[in-house]
């Protein structure tokens, strides 16, 4: 009995260890990002708190969409964290979306 808890606490370990973290967007360039809870919370705030204006996106936004050019990607604030400062971002349908500047590619969501 002793033995098989240890197993099963070894195998859940395992699990946990090796699961992609539930805050990170998987896609072909967002798999590097990670935004914590809190992070998260806080860029919420300041996207209600700043009345934040949401953009219409005709195309469906996922992570791996690309933004449209005609589409404006706003700067991201310094205090949202070092993890997201590379991206803009829009706020569109109650989510914040991270996006590659470059490429206009969608690499996290906030919902």
């Amino acid at each position: 009995m002793k033995y098989t808890l240890i197993a099963s606490a070894a195998v859940v370990a395992i699990t946990l260890g090796t699961a992609a973290p539930s805050n990170a967007q998987s896609g072909p360039v967002g798999r590097d990002v990670v935004i914590a809870p809190e992070q998260r919370t806080l860029i919420k705030e300041y996207v209600m708190k700043e009345h934040v204006a949401p953009v219409t996106v005709q195309e469906r936004v996922a992570v791996g969409a690309k933004i449209p050019a005609n589409v404006e990607l706003r700067t991201v604030p310094s205090g949202w964290g070092p993890s997201v400062a590379k991206y803009r971002y829009i706020y569109s349908d109650n989510h914040v979306y991270f996006v590659e500047p470059s490429s206009r590619e969608v690499v996290s969501v906030i919902e």
